[in-house]
């Protein structure tokens, strides 16, 4: 049995001043927290201490946390990681804690001060110029992916689709993060690599839209820009829902039983998902439109060469 079974004639298209109004206010709200409160940056960046540890029982993370704030590590992050037993602790990096031996105090003071005695898996200690140059790549390579994006769209369609590919990742990017320093979610470097996933699977959508508009423009010669691309939109829509949801799916399976370690990338790439699908359809499109794309931008003319209706017969 088919799901989609009869075309949708949804008019996006006519729709996208409703939408820009939408992204504006999501975007200006977004900008405001950066601006005023920024982002809630993890040791990755800030630089500090983590540390992994495993019990043969379950373990109660109010006890740990207590422990650690008697002795002056009441900024210390504690939770769990996979699974009741698994225990992942960051200490954030301070004048007092600015050495890679605050991981032993930490593990002394938790094995005094507990009954069952922890197994170290592993230590991880930040510091702040590594913090600070991981940063900077990060955002390098961000730069680079859409540079990247940027050429290559270009190359396969036009600099118009071009531009209107990279306004949408710029608005799932930038709506991204500010949904981030909205809600004060932890930043770190997994949630920086689930942007450049939320890029990628964003320019996909894109692409599929794309794709299907330069096929109407070569079919429908009589039918205007407009209506050209809600035609496409909403053959491609379909496809978008079901890739979306199918994504959305594994998604949150893995925000839910995934552990807490991996909150943070999961639900990046839950927002990225939602907004790169609403991007690729109310963004992206309206932008080439808005630069004036026609269908004689995209069709390549046929040239006819010389000679070519020669006929045998004229021959003297």
């Amino acid at each position: 049995m088919q799901l989609f079974k009869k075309e949708t004639t949804i008019n996006f298209i006519g729709s996208r001043k409703i939408a820009l109004v939408f992204s504006l206010l999501l975007l200006l709200a977004g900008v405001y927290s950066l601006s005023t409160q920024g982002l809630n940056y993890g040791i990755d960046f800030t630089g500090g201490t983590k540390i992994e540890l495993a019990y043969d029982k379950d373990v109660d993370l109010t006890v740990i946390r207590q422990s650690l704030e008697s002795k002056g590590y009441g900024d210390a992050v504690v939770q769990l990681f996979g699974s009741t037993k698994d225990v992942l602790i960051r200490i954030p990096l301070s004048s007092e804690n600015s050495s890679a031996d605050v991981s032993t105090e930490i593990v002394s003071l938790l094995n005094a001060g507990l009954d069952e005695k922890a197994d170290v898996r592993s230590v991880e200690f930040v510091g702040p110029q590594f913090g600070q140059e991981l940063f900077e790549k990060g955002i390098l390579a961000l730069v680079y992916a859409l540079i990247g994006v940027m050429i290559y769209v270009a190359f396969r369609f036009e600099w118009k689709f071009s531009l209107g590919s990279v306004a949408a990742l710029i608005h799932d990017v930038l709506i991204t993060v500010g949904l981030f320093s909205l809600i004060s979610l932890e930043f770190t470097l997994p949630v920086l690599a689930a942007l450049l996933a939320v890029i990628g699977y964003s320019l996909n959508d894109t692409i599929v839209v794309f794709d299907r508009i330069r096929e109407n423009f070569r079919k429908l010669r009589d039918v205007d820009t407009e209506e050209t691309m809600n035609v496409s939109i909403n053959q491609t829509l379909p496809r978008t829902i079901l890739t979306s949801l199918t994504t959305l799916l594994v998604l949150f399976a893995l925000y839910f039983y995934g552990g807490e370690a991996l909150n943070g990338f999961a639900a990046t790439l839950i927002i990225g998902v939602l907004i790169g699908t609403y991007s690729s359809i109310f963004i992206a499109s309206p932008t080439v439109l808005a630069l004036g794309a026609k269908a004689e931008d995209l069709i390549v003319e046929e040239i006819e060469k010389e000679g070519a209706e020669f006929d045998g017969d004229q021959l003297p």
